[in-house]
């Protein structure tokens, strides 16, 4: 990494559509391999509920943590481009999928845009990111 300024973002993953474990294995060594990022603590993987209005399986999920040089746009950009390799379609929002990548948080940066923002907005309605951001020394 550079002389840029480091920040802490916590991504979260989420799949429940084929191999699950598969996918966030995957997803961590696709992340862990991206320029000015570094993972610096994963939490325990969980089977939560989907949530919205689609039918559809159970999620597993797990929270990593990224020390990273990236701006969230930047970042934001890598995981997309990580859950199409993983074959994530956009079809039907709330709609079941292989792989599902949020920035949840990062510690120094606050972004307010109509496709990104940080903190995300739904914190408060998933336990399970509250849970695994505690689990992982975040501040909340």
């Amino acid at each position: 990494m550079t002389d840029t300024m480091i920040d802490v973002a916590y991504v979260a993953l989420g799949s429940n559509l084929g191999d699950r474990d598969a996918y966030l294995s995957r997803a961590r060594a696709a992340i862990a391999a991206l320029p000015g990022v570094r993972i610096v603590g994963t939490s325990s993987i969980e089977e939560t509920a989907p949530l919205g209005p689609v039918a559809q399986g159970p999620f597993l999920n797990q929270m990593v943590a990224l020390e990273t040089s990236l701006a969230p746009r930047e970042l934001l950009v890598h995981l997309q481009s990580i859950e199409t390799r993983e074959g994530r379609r956009r079809d039907e929002r709330w709609g079941p999928r292989t792989l599902d990548l949020d920035i949840v948080q990062f510690d120094e940066q606050t972004v307010n845009e109509p496709d990104l923002h940080v903190p995300h907005p739904e914190i408060a309605k998933r336990d399970f990111w509250r849970r695994e951001l505690a689990e992982l020394g975040a501040r909340q």
